[in-house]
């Protein structure tokens, strides 16, 4: 992706700009190697301009993952909407952040550099309730799901929603093991044909 200029843009364009600058470089490198010098010189601005919207790289990695947050919140709840069953909301859904990783392949790496990080921290908890935020959506229609009879009346919904995610995560790795990103979104429909025979109500 080309470098992201940001000479002179108004404050709120550069944070954004400086967003995104840090996320397509953490699709190609370790994101807690990633420096403030590195993300002036893929906007093409100075350091001191940075500084003036940032007051640190942790205050940058803060507003990444707010970002992070709003866009695939809002992708997979406009993914869930206007479907006639819970499970083609899920399946929506699952396709929704499988596409949001492959166009974005930098975010799992900050997710999970900042979940292995020791300690709390501002970034960390902010992906801990993302998950929560996540599992809460899933368990929702689930619960909707059984209550119509489309999934199995025992259904553990935590453990699902858990697992969900879980998947995901899983086929993210095995994207990154292989250095082939495109693998996530060409796996994900024959693994989410696996995962909805385990949740389905018997016929």
């Amino acid at each position: 992706m080309a470098p992201t200029h940001a000479k002179h843009l108004p404050a709120e364009e550069r944070r954004a700009a400086t967003v995104d600058a840090f996320v397509e470089l953490a699709a190609t490198q370790n994101p807690s190697e990633i420096t403030t010098t590195a993300i002036a010189q893929h906007m093409q601005v100075t350091q001191g301009a940075l500084f003036r919207h940032f007051s640190s790289k942790d205050a940058i990695l803060q507003a990444v993952m707010e970002w992070v947050a709003e866009q695939l919140l809002a992708r997979i709840d406009r993914a869930a909407q206007g479907h006639a069953t819970a499970i083609a909301s899920l399946q929506a859904m699952f396709m929704a952040h499988a596409d949001f990783v492959t166009q974005h392949p930098g975010v799992p790496r900050m997710m999970f550099g900042e979940l292995q990080r020791a300690g709390e921290t501002l970034p960390k908890r902010m992906v801990q309730t993302l998950l929560v935020r996540y599992g809460e959506r899933l368990r929702r229609l689930m619960e909707e799901g059984r209550q119509r009879g489309e999934l199995d009346p025992a259904l553990d919904d935590g453990a699902a929603a858990t697992l969900f995610i879980g998947t995901i995560q899983g086929l993210v790795m095995q994207s990154m093991l292989a250095g082939d990103v495109g693998r996530i979104r060409r796996d994900a429909p024959r693994v989410f044909a696996i995962y909805q025979r385990g949740i389905r109500s018997a016929p």
